[in-house]
């Protein structure tokens, strides 16, 4: 079989991944009612084709942090080596080169709550090249938080139930955790990947086994580390991807970010500071059923009163840290 090519027993797999990154093969294979070797040998068959990938990932708001969207206009010369460059930082996710190889987007952090654009700016790099920033700070996630809903639909009610992790707080503990070193270097083998071994874990932390286990399920249960799935939506045969910036009436604001997050084509969407107040990353299935989606729905939203469209070029840096260097 193609290593690229997703069977219905691929897509509940990566469904389950999404639903807990670090499920145990057995339970995965309990539930998805086939064997454990079957199920570890299509996770390493995926894995080793890079087309799959689970990261362990920390959440910034429940550590004081605040997310930004930069957005960067380049020559078209220097797209490729600033998006080459950013992706490198520990600090940014989601780096993207958008309209026709002339703009990069990109995730990236602040580590208080003070929203400094300045001190922000100058983290970027620095070349005549890059002809325009702008910074948006990420007010709230309005969609796509439990993941898009292409790779999400494979398994029954039932069947995610079983997978999904106990929600309660981790006894004894409250939500203002403090992250040691070795902590950071927990967090730093996970977004490589998220189902990197115990012993390997416990290597990087200098933290036994059992120490490793006890502290991940402690920032696990406390909301400060959560695992998502990297995966191209071309392998669901999705071929069009973009990013969308929409001008809402503040007085429609909840409205409208409620209807997005009932549509499948939403990947991810976020409300924003700056003139387009959300931002949402769109997934279609090729570019006629964008312009369905934004003449059909994104157009009879009420309250929209101007949305901006970029097609996304290349997918430099997902959610986790790169592992191969991205050549400049």
């Amino acid at each position: 079989m193609d290593p690229l090519t997703l069977d219905e027993l691929d897509r509940r797999l990566v469904h389950a991944l999404q639903i807990d990154g670090r499920a145990a093969f057995s339970h995965i294979a309990t539930v998805l009612d086939t064997s454990d070797r079957t199920v570890a040998r299509r996770y390493r068959r995926l894995r080793s084709a890079g087309a799959v990938r689970v990261v362990g990932l920390p959440d910034g708001r429940h550590l004081g942090h605040v997310d930004w969207l930069v957005r960067l206009r380049c020559t078209p010369d220097a797209a490729t080596a600033v998006a080459a460059t950013l992706s490198r930082r520990e600090d940014t996710s989601w780096v993207s080169l958008i309209s026709g190889g002339t703009e990069i987007t990109c995730i990236t952090q602040t580590r208080s709550r003070v929203m400094d654009g300045e001190l922000l700016l100058q983290k970027l790099p620095r070349t005549p090249r890059i002809t325009a920033v702008t910074a948006h700070c990420l007010l709230r996630a309005v969609a796509g938080t439990s993941g898009w809903s292409g790779r999400t639909a494979a398994l029954t009610p039932e069947q995610i139930d079983d997978l999904r992790p106990a929600p309660t707080p981790y006894p004894g503990t409250d939500h203002n955790v403090e992250l040691t070193d070795a902590d950071s270097r927990l967090l730093a083998e996970l977004a490589k990947d998220g189902r990197t071994s115990y012993p390997n874990l416990a290597s990087a932390t200098g933290w036994s086994e059992t120490t490793v286990r006890r502290r991940l399920d402690q920032l696990r249960r406390n909301n400060i580390l959560y695992f998502d799935v990297e995966i191209d939506p071309l392998l669901f045969g999705y071929t069009t991807e973009a990013m969308l910036w929409l001008t809402i009436a503040p007085a429609a604001l909840t409205t409208v970010t409620q209807a997005l997050s009932t549509h499948p084509e939403i990947g991810f969407a976020a409300a924003i500071t700056g003139p387009a107040n959300v931002v949402a990353f769109v997934v279609c299935r090729d570019a006629d059923a964008l312009y369905e989606y934004l003449a059909t729905r994104i157009g009879m939203l009420n309250g929209v009163l101007q949305a901006e469209t970029a097609p996304v070029v290349r997918r430099v840096k997902g959610a986790g840290t790169v592992l191969i260097p991205t050549a400049g």
